[in-house]
């Protein structure tokens, strides 16, 4: 949203995880038949086996087990519970951005097996970005969470890459 109403203080954008619609999304056709639970709560509950299964949902075996096992240790440590509000949004308030009214060089990053964003929603989205300085990557071996994933040098040189890209000096 700060890049499509503010694009004189973005120089490059990059979209990692984005979620435009939802449409096609597996997981978020599971979460809004929960969403009556998640509006009359303001916090959902969790717990070590949650924040597994954030990892192990889309394709298990993308994360180390040890990197799983040390973030769920330090999130359990600091609450039990954590808002709703993004479920509650992912599940009724897509679209939050227009991509026809992003206009600054855009890369989006999408997990081979990202189970939230579909290849098809992205792809619509994509198409739709008027700067003709964009790209989009599918990372192998990667699901939502490409941080944080065993290919995050993968992520990390593909992002590198293109907040290093020159600007073109011909438009045309």
């Amino acid at each position: 949203m700060f890049a499509e109403r503010h694009p004189e203080m973005v120089g490059r954008l990059a979209l990692d995880a984005m979620v435009w619609t939802g449409e096609g999304s597996p997981t978020l056709e599971q979460r809004r038949k929960k969403l009556p639970e998640f509006i009359a709560k303001n916090r959902r509950t969790i717990d070590k086996a949650f924040i597994h299964s954030i990892f192990e949902r889309d394709h298990p075996g993308t994360a180390e087990e040890k990197v799983i096992d040390a973030f769920a240790d330090a999130v359990t440590a600091l609450d039990d519970s954590v808002p709703t509000g993004t479920y509650v949004d992912m599940c009724s308030r897509l679209p939050v951005v227009n991509p026809e009214k992003i206009t600054v060089p855009t890369l989006i990053m999408r997990g081979q097996w990202d189970g939230i964003a579909s290849m098809e929603d992205l792809s619509k989205f994509f198409a739709k970005l008027p700067n003709p300085d964009k790209q989009f990557s599918v990372m192998a071996g990667i699901s939502h969470a490409s941080f944080q994933q065993k290919n995050y040098m993968t992520v990390y040189h593909i992002l590198a890459e293109f907040l290093a890209q020159p600007a073109p000096v011909y438009r045309g």
